[in-house]
């Protein structure tokens, strides 16, 4: 996994830097079950037991008077605004990491461990926060900043922010701790000339070298170091030597064998020989349980080497710690960068071994995960569009045409606004009619792609003669130039006809393109239905991207017999250990006659046979007759013991549920303008709106406000209802009321002072000790489907309202799709 900017942010309450009326007091911090208050240190105080006993430091210079600053926002600036501004929990199995800074409190001490420890496993998200948390335990703590940065590496002007915090705080650091935040300061500072862009990452990486030859007792330096050396290759500065970063490794693993670097050997591995990773596989995840990304990394080697059993153990147990993670927490699914990665390469490996339902159902839930502007929508490469596009692929892969056409009649397969999802959503809907016999009904969507092909050629042609039009007159009137240039005395020449059209260079249009291969494959499988296979064959070819087997088997079905099988031959073994095609080829060489050639692939199908599921498909269904006259039962599965080499495996069960499912909206109870006490139970059997504001006197709450009010009919018009919370007293509620003007505001309002509810529904900053903006999605059975927690509000009704016509009808279930087996072998 590339490493991805983490763009989400807390607030801290910084020494000597809080706002007049709020309590001068560190945020609470919380233990694995418990959050006890922790005091800001006491310059004085004696260092606590195995902390470092270091001189006393001073809080960072007062800065001038700040802006006055809007509700919600961070009194620290804008790098404090974003984010998960909720305290941070010690977790434990993050990694045994040990990263000494000067602090008198040890708890800031194990955040600082546990924040590397999710550095290590590219957990970001959580090692900000982690950081920040011990920041608020000890204010003065410069090495918590420079953990911030970290966590933005590839978010540059965060990262300087960070680093400029750390850099005020430097006084009285340890010599290593000052070298980690010059060594940074430096590489966020840098300003590499045009051709030299390498000297930023070369400069660094000799920076944490010199930090671990200086301190060669610091194992992390070095695992830092391991990591900047394969990260550098992104950068175009190559590796000297993979075996030498390899043994840099193994140093690591030599003094701590469960450190997370087994994640930088698999990196290192992976693309080049990732068979010299399969030990880091084995431990990859055990050395960081805690963090999903850690169990994935050991699924990249096994799929490398084609044991996509363990694979997808591997995947499952990253999505199980996940799906955990985030509806305990009540995290959006794709705030985490490579939540939508690990979730759908965990869909391909289900497909590979033949967990049909499962992969459908995973890929189900990918789609009906909630979406944001910011996180997942499907111009943005989150679950949404990679649910969609599994989907497609293993309902058309598994012949499950009545699923897909029911999935494309539902909220999960729904017409798409963008294009080039509705181009491909008309294709596989089209195939899949024509594919179960629905010939009419596939000719209707053939129509479809025919207009949109039509009207997309016309915006080309007259794009290509305006562009033709100006490249002309622009040669012209260079060439007009040019000769006046060298014969300014003489006549000037008539300019130049414009160029025609078809003499102008036509890009490639990549929207037509899409729109041809839907059409071909459509009228491919129209011909085969029609018995004109060889027809069918031209199309298939010319739309690309058909399973090259099954194209294979229209190549028999028209008389080329030897080729058809040699292509099938070839796509199995290009894809070496995959159910799917090892059945359609058993069942073609069947076809054909080749009965011993069947047998020995059918055998081959068998070894690696433990997870198929084969009523769920056609696939293996079709197998069944086979199976039979072979000697085999219906049940033809050949289930074998898991693998040896895997490492010390739990139940996936204690990790987390195989899907994620909305958790339930925390109770709360608020004042209406009348003094009666209204909550959630009220509201139960109905979804609402839930909006936490600001009180009367924010500008842009009351612009939200304004917003939503002229919407909340068509919310109704849902069943949904809309209720806004303040953190008013019933006065400025009142006011909140009566600035709608003569008509009653259309939906209520209510007071809440105290902010419980708002620290209930996490609409709290717990660093700052201040109220923030949310706005909240909850179904009928009182379930969180959808949020928004931020420094500003929410102002995209349209898009909620969508959303929530999405999301509701959609009904998740909270047990587990298909038979996990836990061997994973």
């Amino acid at each position: 996994m590339l490493r991805t900017a983490v763009f989400t942010i807390l607030g801290l309450t910084l020494s000597g830097s809080l706002q007049a009326d709020e309590p001068a007091k560190a945020a609470p911090a919380a233990a694995a079950t418990t959050a006890p208050a922790s005091a800001t240190p006491t310059p004085n105080a004696a260092p606590a037991a195995g902390t470092q006993a270091t001189p006393a430091v001073a809080p960072a210079a007062a800065t001038p008077a700040a802006p006055v600053i809007q509700p919600g926002h961070s009194m620290h600036g804008d790098s404090f605004n974003e984010g998960p501004r909720q305290k941070a929990v010690l977790m434990a199995n993050t990694g045994k990491i040990n990263f000494p800074v000067t602090t008198r409190i040890p708890e800031c001490q194990q955040f600082i461990n546990q924040g590397v420890g999710q550095l290590h496993g590219f957990w970001y998200f959580e090692a900000e926060r982690s950081f920040r948390q011990a920041a608020a335990l000890d204010p003065t703590c410069a090495i918590a900043y420079w953990g911030m940065a970290m966590a933005n590496t590839n978010n540059g002007k965060r990262a300087k922010d960070f680093m400029a915090e750390a850099v005020k705080r430097k006084n009285g650091l340890t010599p290593r701790e000052t070298k980690y935040i010059d060594a940074l300061d430096a590489f966020h500072k840098a300003q590499p000339k045009q051709g030299r862009e390498k000297e930023k990452w070369e400069n660094y990486t000799r920076a944490l070298e010199r930090i671990y030859l200086d301190h060669p007792e610091d194992l992390e330096a070095k695992a830092f170091l391991c990591f900047q050396l394969w990260d550098n290759r992104s950068h175009g500065v190559s590796i000297p030597s993979s075996l030498a970063v390899s043994a840099l490794i193994k140093e690591v693993l030599a003094v701590e064998p469960q450190h997370p670097v087994h994640h930088y050997m698999i990196h290192l591995w992976d693309y080049e020989k990732p068979e010299l990773a399969l030990d880091s596989a084995s431990k990859c995840g055990q050395a960081a349980p805690s963090i999903a990304h850690m169990w994935h990394m050991s699924g990249h080697i096994f799929s490398r080497v084609h044991r996509y059993a363990d694979a997808a153990w591997q995947q499952e147990a990253s999505a199980r710690v996940d799906h955990a993670y985030m509806q305990r927490d009540h995290i959006l699914p794709d705030q985490i960068h490579n939540f939508a990665h690990n979730n759908e390469w965990l869909i391909r490996d289900l497909s590979h071994v033949g967990r049909v339902r499962d992969a459908i159902e995973l890929g189900k839930n990918m789609s009906e995960l909630p979406r944001h502007p910011k996180y997942n929508t499907l111009q943005k490469h989150g679950s949404n569009y990679y649910g969609r596009l599994r989907l497609f692929e293993e309902l058309t892969r598994f012949e499950l045409w009545d699923e897909l056409i029911q999935l494309c009649e539902s909220n999960y397969l729904q017409p798409s606004d963008l294009p080039v999802e509705q181009v491909k959503r008309l294709r596989y809907l089209g195939c899949a009619k024509v594919r179960k016999g629905d010939l009419d009904g596939g000719k209707q969507l053939l129509v479809q792609l025919e207009e949109r092909l039509k009207e997309e050629s016309r915006k080309q042609a007259e794009q290509d003669a305006a562009r033709a039009t100006k490249e002309a007159l622009e040669k012209d009137k260079a060439e007009a130039e040019k000769q006046k240039a060298e014969a300014p005395l003489q006549r000037p020449v008539a300019p130049l006809l414009p160029e025609t059209v078809a003499a102008a260079k036509k890009p490639t249009n990549d929207m037509i393109q899409k729109l041809e291969k839907a059409i071909s494959e459509i009228n491919g499988h129209l011909a085969i239905a029609a018995n004109d296979f060889k027809s069918g064959l031209t199309q298939l070819r010319a739309a690309e991207g058909v399973d090259a087997i099954y194209v294979a088997r229209v190549q028999f079905q028209a008389g080329e017999k030897d080729a058809a099988l040699k292509a099938a031959r070839d796509s199995v073994n290009s894809n070496k250990n995959q159910t799917q095609p090892l059945a359609c080829l058993v069942d073609l060489l069947n076809l054909a006659g080749e009965a011993k050639e069947a047998k020995e692939t059918f055998e081959k199908l068998r070894a690696i046979s433990t997870h198929i599921d084969i009523p769920a498909s056609p696939v293996f269904t079709r197998l069944t007759a086979f199976a039979k006259s072979n000697g085999f039962a219906d049940d033809w599965r050949d289930v074998k013991p898991p693998a040896s080499d895997v490492g010390a495996r739990p139940s996936l069960d204690t990790l987390g549920p195989l899907r994620w499912q909305p958790p339930q909206a925390p109770e709360w109870v608020a004042d209406n303008a009348a003094g009666e006490k209204i909550g959630l139970a009220q509201f139960k059997g109905k979804p609402m709106i839930l909006i936490f504001f600001l009180g009367h006197g924010c500008l842009h709450c009351s612009e939200q406000l304004q917003a939503f009010a002229p919407k909340t009919k068509d919310f109704t018009d849902l069943g949904i209802t809309l209720v806004g919370v303040s953190t008013d007293a019933r006065d400025g509620l009142e006011k909140s009321l009566s600035s709608y003007g003569d008509k009653p505001f259309p939906f209520t309002l209510l007071s809440n002072p105290a902010l419980d509810a708002f620290r209930t529904n996490r609409a709290y900053d717990d660093f700052e000790n201040k109220p923030l903006h949310a706005t909240l999605l909850i179904d009928a059975q009182g379930r969180l489907r959808w949020q928004d927690i931020s420094h500003e509000p929410f102002k995209d009704i349209a898009f909620l309202l969508e959303e929530s016509k999405r999301l509701l009808p959609l009904s998740p279930t909270p047990t587990a799709p298909g038979t996990t087996v836990a061997a994973g072998n």
